[in-house]
């Protein structure tokens, strides 16, 4: 009998821990849903990189090609970064135009293509001379040190590809 009502207190609490669970799968999902999107999914990539061309012509910059999704969660991590981390965002503005290319869907691929990511997961980089000449392309998971992106990794990765002064 001991044995019997232990085995039912097992099988009632593992019945409990299974119908939490899809409501746990779904409060994970929703907080995928609630990242703002940063990536514009209507926007012309071409007109994009043009745009950010002609500005980094003007200013004798490079340019910055952020390849990635919205619901990409590194994309994430690897934006703000970039917005909140002063230097790098100082090294970012002084040396580089940064264009954010979507990749959802299968949107822009020729462009994927073109600058060597189909191998590569998201996001990734690639710098660009004010005259069009792609100069590296770059697998942003080197840039990551546990569950972020390195700060000093992508300082580095910056100061590399930026322009001589």
């Amino acid at each position: 009998m001991k044995k019997h009502f232990s085995r039912t207190i097992l099988l009632a609490g593992a019945f409990v821990a299974a119908m939490a669970l899809p409501s746990a799968i779904l409060a994970a999902d929703s907080s995928k849903t609630e990242r703002p999107s940063i990536y514009d999914e209507s926007a012309d990539a071409s007109k994009q990189i043009a745009d950010a061309l002609a500005a980094a012509r003007k200013q004798n910059q490079r340019v910055l090609l952020q390849f990635g999704a919205n619901w990409c969660g590194w994309c994430h991590k690897l934006h703000k970064l970039f917005a909140s981390d002063k230097p790098i965002s100082e090294k970012l503005k002084a040396d580089y135009v940064v264009a954010m290319i979507d990749v959802n869907k299968g949107h822009n691929k020729e462009l994927i293509a073109k600058y060597g990511g189909e191998k590569l997961g998201l996001p990734f980089l690639v710098v660009l001379d004010a005259n069009r000449k792609h100069l590296t392309t770059k697998n942003t998971g080197e840039l990551e040190e546990g569950d972020h992106h390195s700060p000093e990794k992508v300082m580095a990765f910056l100061k590399k590809w930026a322009p001589k002064r």
